[in-house]
């Protein structure tokens, strides 16, 4: 099934940065630029045609209110199936629209590379699910990871970092990465290359079947930025040899920098 786009047609109300590509060094420099710019517009990013914005910003309510109904905890195991159980069940939630429900699809069995994600896809069917009994609650997270290595390796980070490294994602169902990547599409008005650069696709994320991030307690979102590699927590990681990154500075898969990305699976 292939996603209806178009090319980079006009600011949005952003100034796009100019695409330098061209020869295959300019071509390198390109994407290492946008992975330090994760977060500008570029002149060849793809956005959602127009017509498809009503429904990300419908099926991303629909979303959001599941998830606020049942729990962040929960929603993060939540299958496809499930949520529009919900949607059925709660009138303030409402039926997914046939419509939404094509958008969802078109957004998930698009190829990432369309719009410059280039990782592994490693859920391959918008209805997987997470086995409940494959997985366990982590105590004063919020979050959930799979039983067998990720959550020996949570506990052994604990045990040789200390109390201070924390988790702060876990198992992230394909509803959940929904979520935090039409929201960060949202966000940039449609721009998938833009949410691409930040999130993983829906199907793309390795949460789904393994890795987790983990973060230094009090740090709050800047976990989630460059500012990590400044911590204790980070170091340590690093001296031990915890830190395999499936996200390196420089990668080759349209992904920023993802220091704080544990590679488990």
């Amino acid at each position: 099934m292939t996603l209806a786009v178009f090319p980079f047609a006009g600011t949005h109300g952003a100034t796009p940065v100019p695409d330098p590509s061209g020869s295959v060094d300019d071509h390198i420099k390109d994407r290492l630029i946008k992975q330090r710019l994760f977060d500008k517009v570029f002149e060849d990013d793809v956005f959602l045609d127009e017509a498809h914005l009503p429904q990300l910003d419908l099926s991303l309510a629909r979303l959001k209110k599941v998830q606020a109904l049942v729990g962040y905890s929960n929603f993060c195991l939540l299958d496809f199936d499930e949520t529009l159980k919900f949607g059925k069940a709660y009138a303030d939630i409402g039926e997914f629209t046939q419509p939404e429900l094509d958008f969802l699809e078109r957004i998930f069995y698009s190829q990432g590379e369309t719009y410059g994600f280039m990782g592994e896809k490693p859920i391959k069917t918008i209805t997987g699910k997470i086995s409940k009994n494959k997985v366990e609650k982590i105590p004063f997270t919020g979050n959930y990871l799979y039983q067998g290595r990720p959550a020996e390796l949570y506990r052994e980070i604990q045990k040789q970092v200390g109390s201070d490294a924390v988790l702060t994602s876990g198992v992230r169902s394909v509803m959940k990465q929904f979520l935090l990547f039409l929201n960060k599409a949202k966000a940039g008005r449609g721009n998938l290359s833009l949410a691409s650069r930040s999130l993983a696709p829906p199907g793309y994320s390795f949460h789904g079947i393994g890795d987790f991030d983990m973060g230094q307690k009090g740090y709050g979102t800047q976990n989630f930025t460059e500012a990590f590699t400044q911590t204790r927590v980070y170091k340590k990681l690093i001296d031990l040899g915890y830190l395999k990154f499936r996200y390196e500075r420089g990668n080759n898969l349209g992904v920023r920098f993802e220091p704080w990305h544990i590679e488990v699976a």
